[in-house]
């Protein structure tokens, strides 16, 4: 029977011998392969999320003790080291000795830049102009510096002759003497850009920068803030410290954690892309936040994230 059906199939297609046999091996390699699946099927396994949970916790730990080693690398980089003051000429020291005074490299190297160009320091008051320089390591250096605090005024050389012509005797006196201008403290939740750009080494972009982050982050809670603004050196920022004060009686502005959306939260500095979705995701599984202690249950929100971001959120 088998020989009579390969002899109809050769006569209805036209095969050879050889075709023929590779047609029937063509229908045996489909038969197997439409009967697979009934041979390797096997029941579904329930799947158990124990160990995916486990590495995952294990992640976390890694991914918070790099983050904690990376940041104490991080300040230990930046550590100031400690000043070591002495009675010293601004005149004569080297790179070195600056840094050992409490400058930076690169304000140092400017000292050294603007004494070679401008000639020798003489007062102590023309020091204080170098840009850069802060004012609160300046008033340290103040007892210590070897030169007058104003510089003497110019001497009559022997062959000058007094001026002669009336104008002494005419010229209008003024009844009170100039006062030297001083900045005054100011708020930094309520100083605008004017008011910052009165601060040396505050310019037009780094005021405005300043104003934009303490509007993100809802108002400065602390003056020590401040240096978290982009792109302001250690210097800037500590004269900004001196002359800027937070009001004790200041709430800075919160985000409802129950009714905040992704958007809101990820745009928060102190929050970000992370720990927005953490946030969300965390709310969505247990339901609206009890009180803002809850966030500390987030595996992925470390203390310190806590910390900088509990002033400025709440619940209902």
């Amino acid at each position: 029977m088998l020989n009579r059906l390969r002899r109809a199939i050769q006569d209805f297609f036209s095969f050879s011998r050889r075709e023929l046999n590779q047609f029937f091996m063509l229908i045996i390699l489909m038969v197997l392969l439409i009967a697979a699946p009934f041979f390797f099927y096997q029941d579904d396994v329930p799947y158990d999320p124990t160990t995916d949970r486990q590495i995952l916790d294990s992640l976390v730990v890694q991914l918070d003790a790099n983050v904690a080693e990376a940041e104490a690398a991080r300040a230990e980089t930046y550590k100031r080291k400690p000043i070591k003051l002495y009675r010293f000429n601004p005149n004569e020291l080297t790179v070195e000795q600056w840094q050992e005074l409490g400058l930076s490299k690169y304000i140092a190297q400017r000292v050294l830049n603007y004494r070679a160009k401008a000639g020798d320091f003489k007062s102590k008051a023309q020091l204080q102009k170098i840009y850069g320089l802060p004012d609160s390591l300046f008033q340290q250096w103040y007892p210590y510096i070897n030169l007058p605090d104003e510089s003497p005024g110019y001497s009559r050389r022997e062959n000058e002759q007094a001026f002669s012509a009336p104008f002494p005797e005419n010229r209008p006196k003024t009844e009170y003497p100039r006062k030297r201008w001083e900045l005054q403290p100011f708020d930094l939740n309520t100083a605008d850009t004017t008011e910052l750009k009165q601060i040396r080494g505050i310019g037009s972009k780094l005021s405005q920068r300043i104003v934009n982050f303490r509007d993100k982050i809802g108002g400065f809670q602390s003056v020590e803030q401040v240096a978290e603004v982009y792109g302001l050196s250690p210097e800037v920022a500590d004269s900004v410290r001196k002359y800027g004060f937070v009001a004790k009686a200041f709430e800075p502005k919160k985000i409802n954690l129950n009714i905040a959306t992704f958007d809101q939260l990820r745009q928060h500095p102190y929050i970000g892309y992370n720990l927005a979705k953490a946030i969300v995701n965390y709310r969505t599984q247990h339901g609206p936040y009890p009180n803002v202690d809850e966030l500390r249950k987030i595996k992925v929100i470390t203390e310190e994230a806590y910390q900088k971001m509990k002033p400025y959120v709440a619940v209902d």
